[in-house]
């Protein structure tokens, strides 16, 4: 193992006087004795062959579903085989951040292009070049909104759970408060929210639509928010905005959300990539890269790295946020979705999503027992009661459908533009036969 490590023996004695420890046990005095385990019993070492086989048959194991009848943050959308082409040419695949992106011009186009269209898309004077994914980028969102006077953060209890949990971590972590604004019928309340608004409130989190596929009124959120001297994020669903109101119209400060339907699969939970975009206003709060399109010496066009808050790298206890990275092949990706389907395209599938869903919550709701919870529009996401929930989704699932997600209340529900018109009403079927043999 010696021959992995870079330092000396006498190097690491040095190093260990330096933090004034004996040892390398005593360096991790924290850890209880009992969780210590200075030798693992590791098994010997496989060949490449051996490995391949491991983990073929540990992929084995991964159940493939035809028909997705999930959501709850990540969407089973439609994918162009030009978008996953493209960034699998090794000029663009990379596993992070190429650095030194100011030396490849295709791959500063490629991030100028995704700003561009996020813009587009969410109606914002500036977007950055993606962060990690949609709740980091609302946690940073907050971030910018924070000054000496405003230091709370108010989130909606509609929010996806992931992002008031991350949201909350990024505040704790920063000694800042975070406060959840209640949700009334699967929406916010918006007198609790009139009523949390106080002088010290820097920023307000909604998400539209929010966690339970409903329709929040964006607008009068946004005027209550302003009229408190608050900024106001929207979380944002990027294909429910081809046929909603932009964030811009609905007087946000800052827009953000989770990039992954932008011609993401779903991959078990990632890469996924967070967008972020801002009016000028506010443009040298937002963190990471911006990339700008100029001319070069010879007149011709050429792409740069415009802009990154100097506090990031140089004042750096005054930075608002130290992300200097982002998730560049992600963002390749969306661009090329974005540019592959373009507004038309989005706007279909936005509207087949929606469709789709409506005519799924009408099927269900025929059926004994089963009711939507919720009294509000809905774009493609929905909640309904389920009589012998467990039974219903575990039928489905050997049937080859993943139905909804199981929450409190009752059963999230999702269609979108990929799923037939006939699985969903064999969906259906399933469903009320299961219900007629457990009644």
């Amino acid at each position: 193992m010696g021959s992995y490590i870079p330092s000396t023996p006498a190097e690491r004695r040095e190093m260990l006087s330096a933090v004034g420890v004996s040892s390398f046990r005593e360096l991790y005095r924290d850890v209880p004795e009992e969780m210590y385990r200075p030798d693992l019993d590791l098994p010997a070492g496989k060949s490449e062959l051996e490995v391949s086989r491991i983990m073929t048959s540990l992929a084995e194991k991964n159940q493939v579903f035809p028909t997705v009848l999930r959501g709850a943050g990540a969407y089973d959308h439609y994918i162009p085989s030009i978008v996953k082409y493209i960034p699998a040419k090794e000029e663009f695949l990379t596993a992070y951040t190429p650095y030194q992106a100011e030396m490849s011009q295709g791959i500063l186009q490629s991030i100028f292009e995704y700003q561009t269209m996020i813009c587009r898309l969410t109606g914002m004077d500036v977007s950055n070049a993606s962060v990690y994914d949609g709740a980091t980028a609302a946690a940073e969102a907050a971030a910018m909104c924070r000054d000496r006077k405003r230091r709370v953060t108010l989130i909606s209890a509609a929010a996806h759970p992931d992002t008031i949990q991350t949201v909350k971590t990024y505040c704790y972590a920063a000694g800042e408060a975070v406060e959840v604004i209640p949700e009334k019928d699967g929406k916010t309340d918006l007198a609790a929210l009139a009523a949390m608004l106080t002088p010290e409130v820097a920023s307000v989190y909604i998400q539209q639509p929010n966690f339970y596929g409903q329709l929040e009124d964006a607008e009068k959120i946004g005027e209550t928010v302003h009229q408190a001297g608050a900024m106001y994020i929207l979380g944002c669903n990027p294909i429910a905005l081809a046929i909603l109101q932009t964030p811009r119209e609905a007087g946000a400060d800052i827009a953000v959300g989770e990039g992954q339907p932008l011609g993401m699969p779903l991959s078990y939970g990632g890469p996924y990539l967070g967008f972020m975009a801002t009016t000028t206003k506010y443009m040298r709060k937002l963190p990471g890269r911006i990339v700008g399109q100029t001319v070069d010496a010879a007149g011709a066009r050429a792409y740069v790295l415009s802009l990154q808050a100097r506090e990031q790298h140089i004042r750096r206890e005054k930075a608002s946020s130290n992300i200097c990275s982002n998730e560049a092949l992600c963002a390749l990706t969306a661009g090329l979705y974005m540019a592959a389907m373009g507004p038309a395209g989005m706007e279909k599938a936005a509207k087949q999503s929606m469709a789709k869903a409506h005519y799924l919550a009408e099927k269900l709701c025929a059926l004994p027992g089963v009711e939507l919870v919720h009294s509000g529009a809905f774009f493609h996401e929905f909640v309904t009661t389920l009589p012998h929930s467990a039974e219903v989704l575990s039928t489905l699932e050997e049937a080859g459908i993943l139905g909804g997600l199981p929450i409190a209340g009752g059963v999230l529900w999702c269609a979108t533009e990929k799923v037939p018109k006939a699985e969903l009403d064999r969906a259906v079927e399933i469903v009320k036969e299961v219900l007629g043999r457990c009644n």
